[in-house]
């Protein structure tokens, strides 16, 4: 179980590491934009990855390689919503594939998958920190060399808790 404390911080058995949260903390999500990390349990369920930034990379995940043309559906218009889709797209999304390394390695939780609400909120990502931690749209970030060590021990049925 990956424990995420509202003080910025992510345990999982002896490992312990810093990490960035949302500007507006951890709480209840209301809404897209909100900039909230939402408390609660999850499940990772996918993973995708830069095949040309991560050269060795292992987990007992399917790991998804990152393209050009991948992208994160937050519009609350779209039959996409808070899905994968590919680019380019008339709705608003975020791009995987991005010239920072903020989305070389991504796990996906399975906030508001199923069934999806319009406007509760999309894209909650584990992923690479910016410098010095700074704090994320509603996302849980955390430095490279952290992460590559977490996914390789982790297992397909680790809860992650965010309280």
């Amino acid at each position: 179980m990956i424990i995420i404390n509202k003080s910025g911080h992510l345990k999982y058995k002896d490992l312990k590491f810093k990490c960035a949260l949302g500007k507006a903390g951890v709480g209840e999500k209301r809404v897209e934009g909100d900039n909230i990390t939402p408390k609660g349990t999850y499940k990772i369920i996918q993973i995708y990855y830069r095949k040309d930034r991560i050269k060795k990379i292992s987990s007992k995940f399917k790991l998804i390689k990152i393209n050009k043309n991948m992208g994160w559906c937050n519009d609350p218009r779209s039959k996409k919503y808070n899905q994968l889709i590919k680019l380019p797209s008339k709705y608003t999304y975020e791009r995987l594939f991005r010239k920072d390394n903020l989305y070389d390695l991504i796990l996906v939780l399975n906030y508001n998958i199923n069934p999806i609400i319009k406007k509760k909120g999309s894209a909650i990502f584990i992923h690479i920190a910016k410098n010095k931690y700074k704090k994320t749209a509603g996302c849980i970030a955390l430095k490279k060399s952290d992460l590559l060590k977490l996914i390789k021990i982790i297992k397909k049925k680790t809860k992650v808790i965010i309280n």
